[in-house]
């Protein structure tokens, strides 16, 4: 009953600090949580059920091997829950799994009461539901085209600058609405905006360095499903000449930054 008593207690005490809480610090919400507010929930949901355990911790004197191993799950949800979004989920399931077999063995042998359990089942029942709705949120876009539809694209479009206006097949006119204009020597260039698929992959680059301020391949490729990390290369390229973005560090080390 006394551990009942001091897990409300402590439950009341977390509303009271709120406010002192420096897990929203700027930093932390940009580097650690990547401005996701829902990692953060859990984060906090994963910490009041470690403290939860911890103060049922005394209960375990006579059983050293599940003090140390209840002690252990604590820690390891708090450490599980700083985690990358899609390794944080295996790791919490992990530790609720071991959790609900410590109380079982727990309840059991008589030391832990029943309102001890459901008071900590009931947090776990919370951040394991808060865990499996969670849902990273991610940009789906189509593949850069292959070498060999380019190559195509570009053996048409050659024909098509030489065959004369008079013999073109209807189906090789260009379409309405694109424009184009000659250049010194006399060749056709098209001047038609970047549209469809690789215009949708330059706008969610573009949203992500946004979102991150600052930003590596890798942190692009996260938040863009479907793309190759060479596309995206390849995009930053185009952006960086177009003077949108701007790299730092070079190979591996290097990140892109809004221009």
């Amino acid at each position: 009953m006394g551990h009942s008593t001091e897990i409300q207690r402590a439950n009341r005490r977390d509303k009271d600090i709120g406010n002192g809480d420096f897990v929203l610090e700027k930093s932390i919400f940009n580097n650690i949580f990547e401005k996701d507010i829902r990692r953060v929930f859990i984060y906090k949901k994963a910490e009041r059920l470690a403290k939860a355990i911890h103060l049922v911790t005394p209960a375990f004197a006579e059983s050293a091997a599940l003090r140390d191993r209840i002690d252990g799950i604590a820690v390891g949800l708090v450490d599980a829950a700083i985690l990358p979004s899609g390794a944080a989920r295996t790791a919490l399931s992990r530790e609720l799994l071991a959790l609900s077999s410590v109380l079982s063995i727990a309840r059991t042998g008589g030391l832990l009461s029943l309102m001890n359990v459901e008071l900590i089942t009931r947090e776990a029942h919370t951040l394991l539901q808060e865990v499996a709705a969670y849902e990273e949120p991610r940009l789906f876009l189509d593949e850069a085209p292959t070498l060999s539809g380019i190559a195509k694209k570009a053996s048409s479009e050659v024909a098509l600058r030489n065959t004369p206006p008079a013999h073109r097949h209807p189906a090789l006119a260009r379409p309405a609405g694109r424009e184009s204009i000659a250049d010194s020597k006399g060749h056709i260039k098209d001047t038609t905006p970047v549209s469809g698929p690789i215009k949708d992959r330059r706008e969610a680059v573009l949203s992500v360095i946004r979102n991150k301020g600052v930003a590596s391949i890798k942190d692009i490729s996260t938040h863009i499903r479907g793309v190759s990390e060479k596309t995206i290369q390849r995009e930053l390229l185009s952006l960086i000449s177009a003077g949108m973005v701007s790299k730092q560090g070079e190979r591996r080390w290097s990140t892109y930054s809004l221009a």
